[in-house]
């Protein structure tokens, strides 16, 4: 089914279809609910975690895992049992924040410089500022490390953040292993104590009662429970005994049943502040399990990173007692995560004018039934995780009752929610349309001119100076373990090029690292595999290589080779760089003229 030929080459205008939408969508709501007082609009709270798919909670049919405070929750609140995110985590995070599919955000990778959120795209934090809310990010944010791309400058006042998309990945603090942490706090690095779920669940309870007398969004991202599967001893001894489990989905029940302990504190202090009636909170998770399809995956096919429905449906679970968002209802219609921006506008009457289509609309219809006829949607979702944007990668087309994977294979939801039995030689109708629904789709996304930009990390700037920038972020094909830490201390190698902007003329030192400069380490160093401990999954790998001798650095007019001398942690390199935007080159070579990143780099305005 992929050939365009048998299809119609026919476009309808996909982004004048959702401008239209978009902007009806704005008139209703400031009509519906203009003018609300600050104390009486409701707070918002969105909880997100990591690798979790439907499978892995009680309340949805595990039998082995333990979560009795988000099954109380699932018994309070409306369901969406057809929800779908995107099959990784950026990009499901992107759409959320946008309204908009993660194909059009520069979003379809978590790293290689493809997981950096255009700076023009407005974002929920955003609209909710402009609209008298204070919001807070507690967790993974994993849309941009630097300077323009980070949650304090997307709409976020007050933010506690590891790195990248996961604790231990480059662009985090140097030797971070989920226990008592150093995370970025407004910015600024601050050390803290315990176990990460627990410090971002503990520092969003602050932010809570701090600005509970005023509306507010508070974002709680878990890193758990990613990999590396890390936890509190107390929380593996819960399940280590349970002879039908692995260990790793050992490790991973306990990192979630941690995470609904805290959901559990969560509501305490909700019921504390007396906030609980007028707060609109959200479960939910990012993608499919990464972990636990081997043991239940709620009868669904795949995982993270899957095009079936295993990878992307996930629970939305929602409640707000003062909107009658209550009681343990389910709504089996097609929705997506990009729906979520748009209801926020529709349900609290936000003031929003989209600069952009949205692809997403408002689910009030649902949450309110009425007699507005809710129309079968097709939605389309795919596993890019490449340099550029590739036609028919690994996708589904989806409406209420079909799935048509990789235009070769459908499948009849109504009686077929595993995904067993491919019909598409017996409806070949059904497949046609959705089909030419993602011929249509795919083009407009290239009518956005999509496929021909890049995201630019702004360095010289007032706003971070100097950028501390990590291979995580290096546009390159053949990435190995560049982008994490432990491809660092075991030099992985590739090569490739960042996208910089300098925003202003000046002087500037560009120091090339292999170790950031937090860790202290040589170029050179070399240290032994860490000491294994019980509470960790994978322990930080030993480096060896020490035969690093030389640096080199491209960048607008300056290109430049220097000696790596004994001792050095950096070298750094001087020179007066026009404002503009340019490709960046910067590699560490070994006595034998093999290339390497420099894993990190740091570029100062002087």
């Amino acid at each position: 089914m992929k050939s365009n030929s048998i299809f119609s080459k026919t476009h309808q205008t996909f982004l004048s279809l959702a401008a239209i939408t978009t902007n009806l969508l704005v008139a209703n709501s400031a009509m519906a609910t203009a003018n609300v007082p600050d104390n009486e609009k409701p707070n918002i709270i969105i909880v997100i975690t990591d690798d979790q798919g439907m499978g892995d909670l009680a309340c949805l049919g595990n039998p082995y895992i333990k979560t009795p405070n988000i099954d109380q929750f699932y018994g309070e609140s409306v369901r969406f049992t057809n929800y779908h995110v995107s099959t990784t985590c950026a990009p499901t995070r992107s759409s959320i924040m946008t309204g908009r599919h993660t194909n059009r955000l520069n979003m379809f990778h978590t790293i290689t410089g493809r997981s950096l959120l255009f700076e023009d795209e407005v974002i929920l934090p955003q609209v909710l500022a402009q609209n008298g809310y204070t919001n807070g990010m507690f967790g993974k944010w994993h849309l941009g490390d630097n300077y323009p791309f980070r949650p304090e400058d997307r709409g976020f006042h007050e933010v506690v953040q590891h790195g990248g998309g996961g604790i231990t990945q480059g662009p985090d603090y140097w030797g971070n292993d989920y226990f008592d942490d150093t995370y970025w706090h407004n910015g600024k690095t601050e050390k803290y104590k315990g176990y990460c779920t627990d410090v971002f669940f503990s520092e969003a309870l602050k932010f809570i009662e701090t600005n509970k007398d005023q509306p507010f969004f508070c974002y709680i991202s878990t890193n758990a429970p990613h990999g590396p599967l890390n936890l509190p001893k107390e929380y593996f001894d819960k399940y280590k005994n349970n002879k039908n489990l692995p260990e790793q989905v050992q490790r991973f029940y306990g990192m979630i049943t941690n995470i609904d302990d805290n959901f559990k504190a969560l509501e305490e202090k909700l019921a504390a502040l007396q906030l609980t009636d007028n707060t609109i909170l959200i479960f939910t998770t990012d993608n499919g399990t990464a972990n636990g399809e081997q043991t239940y995956n709620a009868g669904l096919r795949g995982h993270k990173g899957s095009e079936y429905e295993g990878g992307h449906r996930v629970p939305l679970f929602i409640r707000w007692p003062n909107g009658k968002l209550t009681g343990g209802k389910d709504i089996d219609k097609l929705v997506a995560h990009y729906d979520l921006l748009p209801t926020f506008v529709d349900l609290l009457g936000l003031n929003f004018n989209p600069v952009k289509p949205l692809d997403g609309i408002s689910l009030k219809p649902l949450l309110y039934p009425s007699e507005q006829k809710w129309a079968n949607r097709i939605l389309y979702m795919d596993t890019q995780r490449l340099q550029n944007l590739v036609k028919y990668k690994n996708y589904t087309v989806m409406d209420d009752n079909w799935r048509l994977v990789n235009g070769t294979e459908l499948y009849d939801m109504r009686v077929d929610r595993s995904q067993t039995k491919n019909v598409i030689n017996e409806h070949p109708v059904e497949a046609e349309k959705l089909a030419t629904g993602y011929e249509k789709w795919w083009q407009s996304i290239i009518d956005e001119g999509v496929d021909q930009r890049f995201a630019y990390i702004k360095v010289g700037s007032p706003h971070e100076n100097p950028s501390r920038i990590s291979a995580h972020d290096m546009m390159t094909g053949k990435f190995g373990h560049v982008w994490h830490q432990y491809g660092a201390a075991t030099a992985s190698q590739a090569t490739g090029r960042w996208k910089i902007e300098f925003v202003q003329d000046g002087e500037y030192k560009i120091s090339l690292c292999r170790f950031p400069r937090e860790s202290g380490l040589e170029i050179n160093a070399t240290f032994p595999e860490q000491e294994p401990q019980i509470e960790l999954e994978r322990v930080f790998p030993a480096s060896v290589k020490s035969d690093f001798a030389k640096a080199y650095i491209y960048v607008a007019d300056l290109a430049k080779t220097a000696n790596i001398e004994a001792g050095a942690k950096e070298v750094s390199f001087t020179a007066k760089i026009s404002s503009g935007k340019y490709d960046m080159e910067a590699q560490l070579i070994d006595n034998d003229g093999r290339v390497y990143p420099a894993y990190y780099v740091y570029i100062e305005k002087l």
